[in-house]
């Protein structure tokens, strides 16, 4: 499975993944659609990448003037302290430069920065790059890096996906415009999903389902599925489950779901779990229906309901209000039953027929056949309510 390799990386924290300049491309122009000055005056900060790789700083360098930028920074992470280093060699734009140290040249990160028409062709482009070795290794975390950050007006990059929870954390602590990719399953943790819940943060407009491919380095060890070698001898990775996360507004966040009403889902939905139902399933541990299709959301239900993650691709907040996640830590106090030890023995005795704890805290429950049995991860919302 092509979410294997994503596993992998956050778990060897091996995170050299070069997005696309593609998908960079469509999801910034839906900013700008919606906010045609989004980046006007605004210094850029792409920490987190190669800058002779990324595709971040090719596509904010080649579109400067255009954007109106004030000032475009990007930073590296030095090839030491990545875990997978073997077969590196510097690029002959680093050696052939009259500033290249082979003694920082695995040690230090790199700073790139664009501000002017270096170069005298009247356009500030990629051309007119500078660039020097960074004092430290670049890691975000640190004084050099952090300094950068509280320069920068908007962080756009694509984050070590083991360290995501740390560096939203340190976007948020200098409350900086943001675009960052990550999985899709940081909606649940408890660092992230608070944030969504009181729109500090939402999803980005342009990737609500499939999967996606990154570039990865020559000395990336292939050994998964869901990976290519171009032409050019580039290798590739497809991973699923990625979102864009960020705080700059667009339009589709304020695009109402057309719905049907309940009785008209129960008739006429195109899901057979939701079709030729009497009524939709209640959960047995929460005081809200089990919904387990952002489309059979009915429209008139007042109450609360349980719907999947990925509601929130299409999640618009004059229309709806999140309440909760069904979770093991009920940090809402929504939690209308806490199952015993014995309980969760008894359910997976039933439900497999052989001795196991089935742990019923930890999602929505429902009643079927007879038998208790958990949900997939669930945000709980509630419609609106609209002044007639």
């Amino acid at each position: 499975m092509p979410n294997s390799n994503l596993s992998a990386a956050k778990k060897a924290k091996n995170d050299e993944f070069f997005t696309q300049y593609h998908d960079i491309e469509k999801e910034i122009t839906a900013y700008l659609d919606y906010n045609p000055d989004v980046f006007r005056g605004k210094t850029i900060l792409l920490p987190c990448d190669d800058p002779e790789w990324s595709n971040f700083t090719k596509f904010f360098a080649q579109n400067f003037n255009k954007f109106g930028l004030k000032k475009l920074i990007s930073t590296s992470y030095a090839v030491e302290s990545k875990t997978y280093k073997a077969g590196y060699q510097p690029t002959l734009f680093e050696t052939n430069d009259p500033k290249f140290d082979s003694t920082k040249t695995f040690k230090n990160g790199k700073i790139f920065t664009l501000t002017h028409d270096r170069t005298g062709d009247r356009k500030t482009d990629v051309k007119d790059l500078e660039w020097h070795y960074l004092e430290g290794d670049g890691d975000f975390r640190s004084a050099e890096i952090t300094a950068l950050r509280d320069e920068a007006d908007i962080i756009i990059t694509n984050p070590p996906f083991s360290l995501f929870r740390e560096f939203l954390a340190w976007i948020m602590e200098a409350e900086k415009q943001f675009s960052i990719i990550g999985n899709m399953n940081a909606i649940t943790y408890k660092e992230v999903f608070p944030l969504i819940k009181e729109s500090f943060v939402w999803l980005g407009p342009t990737i609500s389902s499939g999967d996606r491919e990154f570039e990865v380095p020559d000395w990336y060890p292939i050994n998964a599925a869901g990976w290519r070698i171009d032409e050019k001898g580039r290798k590739f990775l497809r991973i699923k489950g990625v979102r864009w996360f960020t705080n700059l507004d667009h339009g589709r966040r304020h695009q109402p779901l057309k719905l049907m009403t309940m009785a008209d889902n129960l008739k006429y939905s195109k899901h057979k779990e939701i079709k030729g139902k009497k009524a939709y399933d209640h959960y047995d541990n929460y005081d809200a229906i089990e919904v387990p299709f952002t489309d059979a959301i009915p429209s008139d239900y007042e109450g609360v309901m349980g719907v999947p993650i990925s509601f929130l691709d299409k999640y618009n907040p004059e229309q709806f209000e999140i309440i909760g996640m069904c979770e093991n830590i009920d940090l809402y106090k929504l939690k209308t039953k806490v199952y015993t030890t014995k309980e969760c023995k008894q359910a997976y005795w039933d439900k497999f027929g052989k001795l196991g704890t089935y742990d019923l805290n930890a999602s929505g429950v429902i009643v079927k056949d007879g038998l208790l049995e958990k949900v997939y991860q669930r945000v709980l919302i509630r419609h609106r309510k609209t002044t007639k």
